[in-house]
């Protein structure tokens, strides 16, 4: 899957006059500079969609998978292989409580289950596959989610697990936790039947970093109720610069943060 950059708010400035060289279209210049260089911390949703991709191809076809929180179903597309099953709890609309982010827009009709994830109407090892991404932060006991996981997988069956490490609100009020180590699922799985196969960090600390100093732009505008300078758009695009130098030097600033992290376990035989 394939992220398009946003073009950021900082880019929306005129241009400015500088005697030397004449008139310069500063937000033409920024706005090249970002799309071919400043990449840094815009990688989050690609790579989990890449990750997520191979984990499903190692399924073998014809396995009937649950996707445990789908939402709208964006990887049912990689499930052509499999016998695909959607859930959710069909309650979010999009617009929440209208605090912290909402995508204006939230489509779950077509799932094929609607119910509370800790109480899926499926009979026990029913599945030889669940695929749970980026719900866990919106459970009020991902535990019992994970028990239901373990009730409902057939021993040997696989896990693909993702979530986020630190995220900020977002589809609230149907936002319970900020994160999840990888100290969770190291102490969590095995109590619940599952052998870890794998566990993978999206992203390091710089690269988070830079994604959430991506967002200022728009969050000065919500909630500052105003925008960035010219010189404090130049002060942000350089101290990205300066992050995506130091991050092609990264040696494993992930054990200290990231995006998230990226789970395969197997349902013990």
């Amino acid at each position: 899957m394939v992220t398009r950059l946003q073009e950021p708010g900082w880019l929306k400035s005129s241009a400015v006059d500088v005697s030397i060289f004449g008139r310069i279209n500063m937000r033409r210049y920024f706005e090249a500079v970002w799309r071919k260089w400043l990449t840094v911390g815009s990688g989050n949703e690609a790579a989990r969609a890449v990750w997520v991709e191979r984990a499903l191809k190692l399924i073998p076809s014809g396995t009937r998978l649950l996707d445990a929180g789908a939402g709208e179903g964006i990887f049912r597309k990689f499930c052509s292989h499999l016998r695909y099953v959607s859930q959710d709890f069909g309650k979010y609309d999009g617009h929440g409580n209208g605090m912290g982010q909402q995508p204006g827009t939230w489509e779950t009709s077509h799932c094929d289950i609607i119910c509370d994830i800790t109480a899926i109407p499926e009979p026990d090892a029913s599945f030889g596959a669940i695929l749970c991404t980026e719900v866990f932060e919106h459970l009020p006991e991902p535990l019992k989610a994970l028990a239901e996981f373990s009730r409902l997988l057939e021993p040997g069956g696989r896990l693909i697990l993702t979530a986020p490490f630190c995220s900020l609100t977002h589809m609230s009020p149907y936002h319970f936790y900020t994160g999840f180590n990888r100290y969770f699922y190291e102490y969590h799985l095995p109590r619940h039947r599952f052998s870890i196969v794998e566990i993978t960090p999206n992203g390091n600390y710089f690269s988070y970093v830079a994604q959430e100093l991506r967002r200022l732009p728009s969050k000065a505008d919500a909630y500052a109720k105003r925008s960035l300078t010219l010189l404090e758009k130049i002060l942000a695009a350089l101290v990205l610069i300066s992050i995506q130098r130091i991050e092609k030097r990264d040696s494993n600033s992930a054990e200290f943060g990231c995006f998230g992290y990226h789970v395969m376990a197997e349902k013990i035989r």
